[in-house]
């Protein structure tokens, strides 16, 4: 059951392989023509990026790890065209970060990995869980260098909200840091954050009760509505009704209703893996697919973390401010990691009301899942024949008619169906489309049939895609594919990569041979004539810097692409970065003005020195020698 890669983890090796240096602001070369719409703006990406990594034969996983952001920023140059680009990379000071660092008690990362949680026997659960626990325990005692209070690395996303640049995890609330130096000041609760010297008591997420730690576990993809500025957000917990729901205003938007936060969501039946969801100018849709995340799992002799290809996914439809109307849709089980977009139409009869559209990346399995920890899928279970699928990971079309409140149907589905067979994943929008109506996505792709890696080997980025989704779902409403199974634009990567279509629905970048990208993200153009008028940004890795053991050299480095959106072609700019970034997950564009206009603070989280940590008192000794004991 527990088949693993011990020699060389495919995601602690590499370009996979977390680095150990941090740097302020530092001065970059180029090459090419930086637009000059980023001027004074800085792009930010969150990873995974263990501090504690000398057991490399452990369970780990790419999903794993402290968070470190990794930036650029666009500095004005002295003359007024000039934009000088600078380097920056920080840890996120999380509680378990700051308990860890320089910590030599400690051979494993404190929390379990998400590999264990997927694949460990009951024993093994029960030994690593009770590990963490008394490590907790230990870090409240003298000699601690930081009481760990919350569990979450922070390592997923990052976005901005009403004066806030925030990192966010779902094992904790969002923790707010500083551009453009990235420091960290403190854990937001929907109210305040830390360090922020505020005497307001009102409580934010979780609120004050027994269950409050676990109900401020906030999604690693909270949505910002670009007109309201409202941060909308999901808590999934272990407890009924396993789902809450939160909607923060921003104080700059008079007209907005007041925070409500840990509204319940009824519906959901067991806990789930809920890593994201979908938010419109008027409803929010919350997935409730068959990937299990259920610690009483556990004592059945089955993972924390499972997947049935046997049950039904659900999507659960409501009003933004009106979570008690919700409606459930069903369909064939699948598995959603990221949503790229969501909106809402209202229709005239024959078919009149209101319909929510959605943009998801499906993957017919969890086997993804499984490959990021470098453990095989366990066997699948016989399902029906109208549930067999083959692997894959695209871009789908949802359109969810809504029922009147009066009415006896049974919510259906009226269309979902892939829009292109290839690969897609990592999604991104422009950002004046967001939660409406757009028709460009854009995201990532690979050579390779799937995202799923072969055991042992990791999932790589050699390709940009670009998705005409409003033409695509065109088609497909004209000439309808087979519901779930079905396609739109059936051709293959290479298909693509032969056309000549000028206005070819799915237009390709491919990296150079021996080259990966990451995540790209959606800068637009001042005055853009378009909305594919702008430019895409992606921190890619030439892997002839790997050595013959296939890890990365002591000065193997990384560049930040600033490439064409609309043509999918050119390469405007190479920002030369003085170290390596790895492969990480998500990361967002904050522009000039939102940097301008972030809110004061008093101090920001520092490490705690040695001497500070009261480390000579007899309790403090008993303490080291027991965390030394398990750590």
């Amino acid at each position: 059951m527990e088949n693993r890669v011990r020699d060389s983890h495919p995601y602690l090796s590499g370009n996979f392989a977390p680095i150990k240096r941090t740097r302020p602001l530092t001065r970059c070369g180029h090459v090419g023509q930086i637009p000059q719409e980023l001027a004074g703006g800085q792009y930010v990406r969150n990873g995974g990026n263990p501090v504690t990594n000398d057991d490399l034969g452990r369970d780990a996983h790419w999903f794993d790890g402290d968070g470190m952001l990794t930036g650029v920023l666009f500095r004005r140059g002295l003359r007024g065209a000039d934009i000088d680009p600078e380097f920056v990379n920080q840890y996120i000071l999380t509680d378990v970060y700051l308990n860890a660092k320089n910590n030599r008690n400690l051979k494993r990362p404190l929390l379990p990995s998400i590999a264990t949680l997927v694949s460990a026997s009951l024993l093994t659960l029960i030994l690593v869980v009770l590990r963490t626990l008394a490590l907790i325990l230990l870090s409240r005692l003298p000699g601690s260098k930081r009481a760990v209070k919350k569990i979450s690395v922070a390592n997923t996303g990052v976005l901005y909200h009403d004066g806030r640049a925030l990192a966010t995890c779902e094992s904790g609330p969002p923790l707010r840091f500083q551009l453009p130096s990235l420091e960290t000041i403190g854990w937001y609760d929907g109210q305040r954050a830390e360090n922020e010297g505020s005497t307001d008591n009102e409580t934010g997420f979780g609120g004050d009760g027994p269950m409050g730690f676990m109900k401020e576990w906030t999604t690693g993809h909270p949505r910002v509505d670009p007109i309201t500025k409202e941060l909308i957000s999901f808590h999934a917990v272990f407890v009924k009704p396993f789902v809450y729901y939160s909607i923060v205003p921003s104080t700059g938007n008079r007209s907005s209703r007041g925070p409500v936060f840990d509204i319940p969501i009824s519906g959901v039946s067991s806990p789930k893996m809920m890593h994201d969801f979908g938010v419109s100018t008027g409803h929010t849709i919350i997935m409730d697919l068959p990937l299990a995340l259920n610690p009483m799992d556990s004592i059945k002799g089955n993972p924390v973390i499972s997947y049935d290809q046997t049950k039904r996914s659900r999507y659960g439809v409501f009003p933004r401010y009106e979570p008690g109307k919700i409606q459930w849709f069903e369909t064939n089980p699948c598995v959603i990691f990221h949503t790229a977009n969501c909106w809402e139409t209202t229709s005239i009869p024959p078919r009149a009301g209101i319909c929510v559209h959605l943009l998801a990346c499906r993957l017919t399995s969890a086997s993804m899942l499984y490959s990021a920890g470098a453990v095989a899928p366990p066997v699948p279970k016989p399902v029906p024949p109208e549930y067999i699928e083959e692997e894959q990971c695209r871009l789908y079309y949802y359109s969810f008619p809504l029922i009147d409140g009066n009415s006896k149907k049974t919510p259906t589905i009226r269309h979902q169906w892939a829009l292109s067979a290839i690969p897609f994943e990592f999604p991104t929008i422009s950002p004046s489309r967001s939660m409406r109506a757009a028709r460009y996505v854009y995201g990532c792709s690979t050579s390779a049939s799937s995202y799923t890696a072969a055991l042992g080997k990791a999932a790589k980025i050699d390709y940009l895609a670009k998705i005409d989704v409003a033409t695509l779902i065109a088609r497909g409403i004209a000439h309808p594919p087979q519901p779930i199974k079905g396609c739109v634009d059936a051709r293959s990567v290479d298909e693509i990569m032969r056309s000549t279509e000028y206005e070819d629905p799915v237009k390709l970048f491919h990296m150079p041979v021996g080259w990966f990208a990451q995540e790209p993200r959606f800068v637009p153009r001042t005055n853009a004539e378009t909305e594919d008028d702008g430019w895409l940004l992606t921190y890619v890795f030439d892997e002839s810097q790997l050595d013959a053991t296939g890890e990365c050299r002591e000065d193997a480095v990384s560049e930040l692409w600033i490439i064409n959106a609309r043509n999918m072609r050119d390469v405007a700019a190479r920002v030369q970065l003085p170290q390596r970034v790895p492969y990480g997950l998500h990361g967002a564009w904050f522009p000039e003005d939102e940097i301008a206009g972030q809110r004061p603070f008093e101090a920001v989280r520092r490490e705690t020195l040695k001497m500070e940590s009261g480390s000579s008192s007899p309790l403090s000794i008993i303490r080291d020698a027991i965390e030394r004991w398990i750590g």
